[in-house]
């Protein structure tokens, strides 16, 4: 007879194809069923916040939802931070927990309820008699509010019988706000104007115009208006016209590229948050350019945004295009009279930084050079951030996947891996992770390379340092001890897991990479490069943070 775990597990199999986790006695049922009663895969991990990680990365790489499970108590509490950055990053996943008898506590339980509520994810408790009707509330939560939801199935409810599982409806999501009201009519017309009008018009686009799927729409405006286009780090690769592109817009930009931002007249941006990296602390656009915004969110995110409209972005930018062609608008012919090719060009460095060690530049410009096409990159959280972002060009937002920027964390890299890998089953997955957030991660480096295999490549900055705090705390005086690693051998730690590791001290060992990507995916096994990186040379985006804080 079916228990309540399978309810559970036959439910969420409905709507999830792929369950990453940990197996523990909160558990055990529920995975037992998922591997016997449904088609959807588990795959394992070897650190309870690598489940969450992956199925956090498995949806931003394909869009589809995933599942994560852990244990109750210590299995639970593990998962925490890797828990509060998919909140923080509006990531929708559902978690499956055990959790303590409803008889009450014993000594190892912890309000589990409480400690999600306390990082922002809301908690369903499977019952005996409702379980798959709870299973499809928790996704209807997640999908609609893009948030983790806890499903919590009690320790002495798990295996209890519970009948046949009964048939369940869909998840409902609302749909996308729409422009309907008068005001925003008003100033939807004001947009239009006011681009109709513009010298120099810019369009700045972020993840949630991805995730409306407004890159034709919005593309289709640029066209229109002749603007120039740039994005934030999650949304690159959103424009359809790569030639009139900037770039990302804030730290992670071209010195060129973001003058140029600076002679907008007029910027439309569409579902961005406008956070301090992207509008460079206040310093992205010039005193007098107008700003307007197209979120979802219930008002401007900025104190910079002069007019807003609350809608989808594809809609909104639709009807732009319509209101500019009633409006019988030209394009500006900005974007045809500037040189971007040298307006976006990086400092491609030294080669070697004054210290001996390797420059990050010229190792990020040439990894970017010998990279496959056909990639999704995957960040940790570190000083090394910008680098990919910088020099690796990536075809569609959902290619660039930033697990941990949100919640300002490090050491989701290796176990967001296997969920990236899952997601895009044909492309080649790049890690890029310092050797503080890699040592942090250490566990699911087996996992990366166990489901990533010969499509799987990890790029270590190793500067033998928490190169962030030594930039911005060092150079205040503060103790450096606590700031240092002594130098890890990863190319050694990788071989021990059956994958190949190489240690990088020039520009010209990157030659090996080369010639695995010239290697079929199938007769190649996990590569990891081992970049023994000079600390000295500060990425500009930290520059700009440590200019704030001084």
């Amino acid at each position: 007879m079916p228990s309540v775990s399978a309810h559970v597990a036959t439910t969420l199999a409905r709507h999830v194809d792929h369950v990453f986790g940990v197996m523990g006695n909160g558990n055990a049922y529920f995975l037992d069923a998922i591997e016997t009663a449904t088609d959807a895969t588990y795959t394992a991990m070897r650190h309870e916040a690598g489940g969450v990680a992956a199925a956090d990365a498995y949806f931003r790489a394909s869009g589809r939802l995933a599942a994560a499970t852990a244990t109750y108590g210590a299995g639970f509490t593990n998962v925490l931070t890797a828990l509060a950055e998919a909140v923080q990053a509006r990531v929708p996943l559902v978690l499956v927990v055990g959790d303590e008898p409803t008889s009450g506590p014993r000594p190892w339980d912890v309000d589990q309820v409480a400690l999600a509520s306390a990082v922002g994810a809301r908690t369903y408790t499977a019952g005996r008699t409702d379980a798959a009707a709870t299973t499809v509330i928790a996704i209807e939560h997640a999908l609609s509010y893009r948030v983790p939801v806890v499903l919590a199935i009690p320790y002495d409810v798990a295996r209890l019988e519970a009948g046949e599982a009964p048939e369940t409806p869909e998840p409902v999501v609302p749909a996308a706000a729409g422009a309907g009201t008068e005001f925003s009519r008003a100033t939807l017309t004001s947009m239009a104007e006011a681009f109709a009008e513009a010298r120099h018009p810019l369009l700045l686009a972020g993840r949630g115009a991805h995730l409306s799927g407004a890159g034709p729409a919005l593309g289709a405006l640029a066209d229109a208006t002749g603007a120039l286009t740039t994005t934030t780090a999650l949304g690159r690769g959103l424009f359809p016209d790569a030639r009139y592109d900037l770039g990302v817009a804030g730290g992670f930009g071209a010195e060129g590229a973001m003058a140029l931002v600076r002679e907008a007249d007029v910027a439309i941006v569409f579902g961005a948050s406008l956070n301090q990296f992207t509008m460079r602390f206040g310093e992205l656009f010039a005193p007098g350019t107008r700003v307007f915004q197209v979120d979802v969110a219930p008002t401007a995110t900025h104190p910079h945004v002069g007019g807003y409209v609350r809608g989808d972005a594809a809609d909104i930018a639709r009807t732009l295009v319509e209101r500019l062609r009633d409006l019988s608008a030209a394009p500006s012919g900005w974007r045809e009279r500037v040189d971007l090719s040298s307006a976006r060009a990086h400092d491609a460095g030294d080669g070697i930084a004054p210290d001996g060690r390797l420059d990050p530049r010229s190792a990020a410009a040439r990894i970017g050079e010998l990279l496959p096409a056909d990639r999704v990159v995957v960040s940790d959280g570190g000083h090394f951030i910008g680098w990919a972002n910088m020099y690796w060009p990536v075809a569609a937002p959902d290619r660039m996947l930033m697990v941990g920027t949100a919640y300002q964390s490090i050491g989701l890299g290796f176990p967001s891996v296997p969920g990236a890998a899952l997601a895009r089953p044909t492309s080649t997955v790049v890690l890029s992770t310092g050797d503080g957030g890699g040592l942090m991660a250490l566990a699911d480096l087996e996992s990366a390379v166990r489901v990533a295999g010969g499509r799987g490549l990890a790029v270590v900055w190793n500067d033998a340092a928490y190169g962030a705090e030594v930039n911005l705390y060092g150079l205040k005086g503060l103790a450096e001890a606590p700031m240092r690693i002594p130098e890890v051998d990863f190319a050694g730690l990788t071989r021990a897991v059956g994958a190949r590791g190489e240690t990088i001290r020039r520009v010209e060992d990157l030659e090996v990479l080369g010639e695995w990507a010239d290697t079929p995916a199938s007769e190649r096994p996990f590569l990891l490069l081992d970049l023994r990186v000079s600390e000295r040379v500060i990425a500009p985006y930290q520059q700009e943070i440590i200019r704030v804080n001084s």
